[in-house]
């Protein structure tokens, strides 16, 4: 680590120049990136997509579907804007609601716009739908496309508002922590290179990688705080120093000591980010990927672009003077002394706080983010949410079914299994209706259609029929839930029903199966993640501290801290508190913020523990080594906090619910692990336990006598 520090400070000038000319290259490319963003990142390569892809290669069966709702138009007006969109090629058919009784109702009707598996970018079919059929005027579109492109819109708006709030209060933070704008602008000015840069180079992957629209509000979010924590570490650690050393060497002890904690704080959060590989639901890849990537840039600027450009600004870093920073050692002596001598009363009363926040657990709900991921503000909700109010498209959830029999089903015995496989629907009490051939025929039996098929005054009728469910080998029906499939009922219902033995093999979609395989994969896999990122924490601040203890108590504070954020999260959105509606969370809220909090809380434990274990090396006894850290540190651990809770905290003014309830999480996660953790739990502890913290079999006390 000194090889390195002096080759930054050697070499400053040219370190800044590469990092400038990638920042205008690469923010460039940034701007490209929403254009290369599609869906919202929940895919599962399993029964569902195979059956959605094949009854669409297939049967020639909708991948997608557009809606066109009318209101109070006449026959003319809409035949004449459903002509208008004749000219789009990627249309498969188009369906009009002219004539067709269930399409219309209380002055309302709905078309329906289908497309086939091979559009792969629907965001510019749906600007030209939008120019073609005008704007309010009567006429709107949505579907799971349009929802898709106007999430991203909601994204992109979301990411502005966030920044627009955080970021000048983040600045608040760092004028009251250094007193002097150029100290205070120099964090921020970092940690936006980094998100660009960040955002530059997930452009370059995009044509090869999937990127959920959520990346646009996770990677900067997280980026920007990380970004500027490790800024605001490495800064203050330089500005210790030079009041007693050179600007040169003050920049060296800084990398080495600070740059040692922000490489393993740096490390903690991405095993978390590393971990959710493991889950193979797309979103956790895509957040996996850009938060490790932002993370490598946050560690390889913090340790290089800043103190090189601390190496040219020199003491410039302190024009600008707003005030002066008055000494607060004293207060916090006071408040390290108190904590010490009663350890145990402040454990207990910390814990029954944890416990009291965990209770509302309990009732926690899990959805997949559907529509109502989008403000009700955006037409394309509306426009659902009037679809379903009149229409009712949301109420009955259709499961496809597809078979395939080796022994050819235009046979007795083939038919026979396709009505035994439709009875068998039938019969449970989830099905409302089935459609198939001997539904669509309205003949019901096999034995029926065997006798209608030989009548000759009707020759090949029924073939034709067949032919709409039967392509060689493979076959097709749909059943219709009473229930919608968001529902646990519904998902219980496909398991069930993979759990069948039909005579054939088969597999089915639909949104329940979407759900089912998402919810099954996240359960299946997530201890496994968990798993891998409290093994490898220990062993990672077991090496960096040298000591069993330590990483232990960190990783059983955090999975309290963790579970009191868990419930005061159910406790603000589904029980509805400080003005919201109550909703349920989504799904990938928990898993994220666990994979993401927990490395990112390591942050504090690692500048927390490091500048204790550097007072204890010297040669203090274990009580004054934790006064001494906690003293020097509770100001920049509290500043670091607060920009990591305005950074993340601001998204919850956002509108799109996921990124809401992310952005809160990790905003109440932080500020319980940087307050009743890190200046109340970690110091009683590590007073309680003496010398046993440093203690890891067979090793050697170098520490001064």
């Amino acid at each position: 680590m000194k090889q390195f520090a002096v080759f930054v400070t050697r070499f400053a000038k040219p370190i800044v120049l590469i990092w400038c000319t990638l920042l205008v290259i690469l923010a460039y490319l940034a701007l490209q990136l929403p254009a290369k963003l599609q869906g919202d990142g929940f895919f599962y390569d399993g029964d569902h997509s195979y059956v959605t892809n094949e009854l669409s290669e297939t049967f020639n069966l909708p991948a997608k579907t557009i809606f066109v709702l009318f209101e109070d138009k006449t026959e003319e007006e809409i035949n004449t804007a459903l002509e208008s969109l004749e000219t789009i090629e990627e249309i498969q058919t188009i369906t009009s609601p002219v004539g067709v009784e269930e399409l219309n109702n209380n002055g309302f009707a709905y078309g329906l716009l289908e497309f086939d598996n091979t559009v792969v970018d629907y965001f510019p079919i749906i600007d030209e739908l939008r120019e073609k059929l005008g704007e309010n005027n009567g006429i709107s579109i949505t579907g799971e496309p349009v929802i898709s492109k106007d999430i991203n819109l909601a994204s992109q708006n979301d990411l502005i508002k966030a920044e627009t709030i955080g970021l000048p209060i983040a600045l608040i933070v760092l004028l009251l922590a250094f007193g002097t704008i150029v100290a205070s602008l120099l964090p921020i000015f970092v940690g936006g290179a980094t998100v660009v840069m960040t955002l530059g180079i997930l452009t370059l992957l995009g044509d090869s990688v999937n990127l959920s629209i959520f990346v646009l509000n996770i990677v900067p979010m997280l980026g920007l705080a990380l970004s500027i924590d490790f800024a605001l570490l490495l800064i203050n650690r330089y500005r210790e120093e030079r009041n007693t050393q050179s600007i040169e060497h003050s920049v060296q002890t800084a990398i080495q000591t600070a740059g040692r904690s922000i490489i393993f704080s740096a490390l903690c959060v991405m095993i978390g980010l590393g971990a959710m590989v493991v889950i193979d639901v797309e979103i956790f890849m895509n957040i996996a990927l850009g938060g490790t990537i932002v993370v490598l840039l946050a560690v390889l600027t913090g340790l290089t672009l800043l103190p090189a450009t601390l190496i040219l600004l020199g003491d410039r870093l302190n024009k600008g003077r707003i005030f002066r920073i008055k000494p607060t050692a004293s207060r916090w002596q006071k408040f390290a002394a108190f904590v010490m001598k009663r350890p145990v009363t402040i454990i207990f009363v910390a814990v029954i706080l944890l416990i009291i926040a965990m209770v509302p657990i309990k009732d926690i709900e899990l959805t997949i983010p559907s529509t109502e991921s989008l403000p009700t503000s955006y037409e394309s909700r509306q426009t659902f949410d009037k679809l379903d109010e009149e229409f009712g498209i949301a109420e009955n959830t259709p499961v496809f079914l597809l078979a395939e029999n080796y022994d050819d089903w235009d046979t007795t015995e083939g038919r026979e299994k396709i009505f035994d496989i439709q009875q068998q629907l039938l019969d449970d009490p989830m099905v409302d209706r089935v459609t198939s051939m001997f539904t669509v025929a309205n003949i019901e039996s096999a034995e029926m259609w065997e006798m209608a098929n030989s009548n000759p005054q009707a020759p090949g009728v029924l073939d034709e029929v067949a032919e709409n469910f039967i392509k060689e080998d493979k076959m097709y029906m749909v059943a219709y839930l009473n229930t919608t499939g968001a529902t646990s009922e519904a998902q219980d219902f496909v398991r069930d029903w993979m759990d069948k033995d039909l005579g054939v093999d088969f597999a089915l979609s639909g949104q329940a199966k979407f759900n089912q395989e998402i919810f099954d994969e996240i359960a299946n896999k997530v201890l496994i993640a968990i798993a891998i990122i409290i093994v490898s924490t220990f062993f990672i601040l077991m090496v960096a501290f040298r000591s069993i203890l330590i990483p232990l108590k960190a990783i059983i504070m955090n999975i309290l801290g963790l579970g009191a954020t868990f419930g005061i999260l159910v406790y603000i959105f589904q029980y509805g508190h400080f003005g919201l509606e109550a909703t349920t969370l989504v799904l990938i809220v928990p898993v994220l913020i666990f994979c993401l909090v927990f490395g990112l809380s390591m942050d504090y434990e690692v500048f927390l523990i490091s500048r204790i274990q550097e007072e204890y090396l010297k040669g203090s006894n274990n009580t004054k080594a934790t006064i001494d850290g906690l003293v020097s540190t509770s100001k920049i651990i509290t500043s670091a906090a607060l920009i990591m809770i305005v950074i993340t905290g601001a998204f919850a003014f956002t509108d799109v619910m996921p990124v809401k309830q992310i952005g809160v999480g990790i905003a109440i996660a932080i500020a319980i692990d940087a307050t009743i953790i890190r200046l109340m739990l970690v110091p009683s502890f590590m007073k309680l336990f003496g010398d046993w913290n440093w203690w890891l079999p067979f090793r050697k006390d170098t520490r001064p006598k």
